[in-house]
């Protein structure tokens, strides 16, 4: 906690870089759209193919009920869980094959005394909700179009659970992620995964649940009913409750962690603020030290096992993040583009409303974002090469980081945009004249979203502790190898001048300029300026459940 606190006072004080990108920061709170409908689920005892009524709201929480009626009349669902760690599979057949890997003689037969209701009715358009610890979910859509849907939705929900720490600056979530770091590290865990992953108690959950493991699949399958796949289905529903158990016991010591945690952080401000600049020349001190003694067997280890492979992962995070910017580009430019050909046409002021609404939804549309999105996917197989070389498995992390970046710069060149159509549409302007005014708007925007630089490292955890220092150095070095490493294909690139590229977390600044306004009047500009007021008014409403003002006060569209 201290280290946290350490870097952060550090930052406030440190001398501030001049932010090269304008863009405002969008004040709506990372979401995914509500999606509800009917789905056909297996669930009951014994469980059964039967339909279900399916909600997954905007925090990424999937609930489920007997009918469409029970959920309007607000009753209690039949079941709920939070996406955290799960992942869509859409083929009946390989989540089969995933069930006959969960236990040892799963693949070996196949003639259950119990029914397996898997086999007893083929699935069209299968949803698979699989997860390492916890019960699986299994749903079926009526076409390709609803499961195509639900599957986006629910993949959005997964990643809005899995980052929540990424993207939290707090000094408690940096120390909380430090902390869970150096304790597996402690216990013989260097390399990188996904355990990260989800809240600070879903992510402690997860690491004692790997702990485990290895006892529980040593003492428990034997005693498992049935054979092949309800043998892997009883240890899906053994492991549900086990992590149930745990996740239950994670929430109330950091619930009762909680005071104790306000008073320790309030503590450590009081003490680290006065002598701060003390304490981060100490730290250098012992950094220099420590960095004349490992200078030489670490540049000897750079040299023999780092060199060689730095331009293959460079190019391959390089050209990931180059795709996702070019895709919100084009994304964002047909967007401005549609409002252009609407102001220029005789469009009614309910159309130029209902236009400008779904602009400003777009960073939260699944459809529209799924462009930008599958570009990270893209790049899993290439990022995969990390875990041979480096041992380093946290792809989905660096995916959905990837996936959040793409969305946070979509939302701010969204906001920035209805901020600055704002200033400059007035009532005294003609078609001609706002269309010239939002051209310039159009340019600017584009111009800002070129200038997005972001470092794909990580800062790291400067700390007055000699782990932390030691880290420090190696990763010091580690950085300094990349800058003065051979050509790279930054050719191009919009931070190619800057020698970082954009990576996990990256905050982007607020502007500093903006475009004068000017007068105006004719019905379509007037329309759209009272238009981009009223999206741009729905940025501050609450993340969850995000919903525009009722009919009394604007014009929602259909």
């Amino acid at each position: 906690m201290a280290a946290s606190v350490l870097r952060q006072i550090s930052r406030e004080l440190g001398p501030q870089e001049p932010a090269r990108c304008q863009l405002l920061h969008s004040k709506k709170l990372p979401r995914v759209r509500e999606h509800r409908g009917p789905l056909t689920q297996l669930w009951g005892h014994p469980p059964q193919w039967q339909p279900s009524f399916c909600v997954l709201h905007g925090d990424g929480r999937l609930e489920w009920f007997s009918h469409r009626e029970e959920y309007e009349n607000g009753d209690r669902p039949l079941g709920s869980t939070t996406l955290t760690g799960y992942t869509v599979l859409t083929s009946q057949r390989e989540y089969l094959c995933l069930l006959d890997a969960l236990c040892p003689d799963s693949s070996r037969d196949h003639t259950q005394e119990e029914p397996d209701p898997l086999l007893e009715m083929p699935v069209s358009f299968p949803l698979f909700l699989q997860h390492p610890f916890r019960q699986h979910l299994c749903f079926s859509a009526a076409t390709g179009e609803a499961q195509r849907a639900w599957r986006l939705a629910l993949q959005g929900g997964i990643r809005l659970r899995g980052t929540v720490l990424q993207r939290s600056q707090a000094p408690a979530a940096r120390a909380f992620l430090d902390a869970i770091r150096l304790y597996r590290q402690q216990h013989g865990q260097f390399g990188n995964d996904d355990v990260t992953l989800g809240s600070d108690a879903e992510v402690l959950t997860s690491v004692l649940i790997q702990e485990l493991l290895p006892a529980l699949r040593a003492q428990t399958p034997p005693g498992l009913r049935g054979a092949g796949r309800a043998r892997a289905w009883a240890w899906t529903k053994l492991l549900d409750a086990v992590h149930a158990a745990v996740l239950a016991g994670a929430t109330a010591g950091l619930r009762a962690f909680q005071p104790e945690k306000e008073e320790l952080l309030a503590a450590l401000e009081k003490t680290i603020r006065p002598d701060v600049d003390q304490m981060l020349l100490l730290r250098a001190r012992v950094a220099s030290r420590l960095k004349a003694e490992v200078q030489g067997p670490l540049e000897s280890c750079l040299r023999g096992k780092v060199d060689a492979q730095l331009p293959r992962i460079t190019q391959t995070l390089l050209s990931t993040v180059e795709a996702e910017l070019a895709a919100v580009r084009t994304l964002l430019t047909q967007g401005m583009d549609r409002l252009f050909r609407l102001l220029r046409g005789s469009s009614s002021s309910t159309q130029l409303r209902k236009e400008v609404y779904s602009f400003g939804e777009m960073p939260w549309d699944p459809e529209l974002m799924q462009i930008c999105y599958r570009e990270a996917k893209r790049s899993r197989g290439q990022l995969g090469q990390l875990a041979a070389l480096f041992g380093f498995f946290g792809i989905q992390s660096l995916v959905f980081g990837a996936q959040d970046l793409a969305q946070q710069l979509m939302a701010d060149a969204v906001t920035t945009f209805l901020q600055l159509a704002d200033q400059c549409l007035t009532t005294t302007l003609d078609c001609d004249q706002a269309t010239q005014q939002l051209e310039k708007v159009r340019g600017r925007v584009l111009k800002e979203l070129l200038k997005f630089e972001g470092d794909v490292l990580a800062v790291g955890s400067p700390a007055l502790t000699i782990e932390g220092i030691y880290e420090d150095v190696v990763r010091g070095f580690l950085l300094q190898r990349i800058n003065r490493g051979g050509p790279l294909p930054l050719q191009g690139f919009p931070w190619q001048d800057t020698g970082s590229i954009p990576g996990l977390g990256t905050k982007i600044p607020y502007a500093s300029g903006q475009l004068s306004p000017r007068t105006a009047t004719t019905e379509a500009p007037q329309s759209l300026c009272s238009a981009t007021r009223e999206a741009t008014a729905t940025r501050s409403y609450s993340a969850v459940g995000e919903k525009p003002p009722p009919a009394a006060t604007r014009e929602k569209p259909t």
